[in-house]
């Protein structure tokens, strides 16, 4: 299935929240902490943009919690999809040697560790969410609706381009992922674009916490607040290296700073992180 339409209608006078996240990683414990934060704040529905592997360990650990949850929506992303047909290569859009020889690490052991049942599952999934809430036409995508793994960074996303996005894609609030660092922006002309970053690794600020998107609505009105979710940072960087994972990926899990994919980072996201 490449496409959802889905529609869910809000009342007068009616409000209704949900959870938007993306890029899980394989971080099973992140992924957990953030299921259980956005229930305990009463969201009617939680979505997750894709991207479920990579990065981390047992990527199987991932999946049922997923799969499982009857308020969990989930898209498949160029991840999913490359794993889910069996590909050689995560399709993640990299073009620096390094960034793309730390890519294949993390995709050929995902690979190697996802069975085939969650292997089918993935293959299955839709590439794309619609929604009509409230007066506000939403779509969902993982990178982009135009490339699945296009890059949406904050700094070069100019009010025009994205107007245009909207407007191509007849959407007036768009959410996406992919890029691992969340922002959001209304545009002069009308609209909104909101990046959920990624909950499986730190958002290349020195944090070890991650975050995701929590949406409030009404009939009229539509707020998005980025929160912070902790979690057992350090128990993972563990399984990590019981893996055998990259030494540079453990460090990003301890200390929120990006050690690869840094080479695709705009000048002005660059700037913001240690290297």
């Amino acid at each position: 299935m490449s496409h959802l339409n889905k529609t869910k209608g809000i009342r007068d006078g009616e409000s209704q929240r949900f959870a938007v996240f993306g890029g899980v990683y394989n971080n099973h414990l992140s992924l957990k902490a953030t299921l259980d934060d956005a229930r305990q704040r009463r969201s009617d529905t939680i979505f997750c943009l894709g991207d479920l592997g990579g990065f981390g360990p047992h990527p199987d650990r991932v999946f049922p919690l997923l799969r499982d949850a009857p308020d969990v929506q989930v898209m498949q992303g160029n991840y999913d999809h490359s794993i889910g047909h069996r590909l050689e290569d995560c399709g993640c859009g990299y073009t620096d040697p390094r960034d793309n020889h730390f890519a294949q690490i993390s995709y050929d052991y995902t690979l190697e560790h996802t069975s085939e049942v969650h292997q089918d599952w993935l293959r299955q999934l839709p590439t794309q969410f619609r929604f009509q809430w409230g007066t506000h036409r939403v779509l969902m995508a993982h990178g982009s609706p135009r490339r699945v793994n296009e890059f949406l960074w904050e700094s070069t996303s100019s009010d025009a381009f994205l107007s245009y996005l909207l407007r191509s894609f007849e959407a007036e609030v768009l959410f996406v992922t992919h890029t691992g660092i969340p922002w959001k922006r209304r545009l002069p002309e009308g609209g909104m674009v909101v990046n959920v970053g990624a909950i499986g690794r730190p958002a290349n600020d020195g944090r070890t916490c991650v975050q995701y998107a929590v949406v409030d609505i009404d009939k009229e009105r539509l707020e998005v607040e980025f929160v912070d979710v902790t979690y057992d940072h350090e128990r993972l960087a563990e399984e990590m290296r019981e893996e055998k994972l990259p030494e540079e990926f453990v460090e990003t899990i301890l200390t929120g700073w990006w050690t690869t994919c840094l080479e695709i980072l705009p000048a002005k996201e660059r700037d913001k992180g240690r290297w």
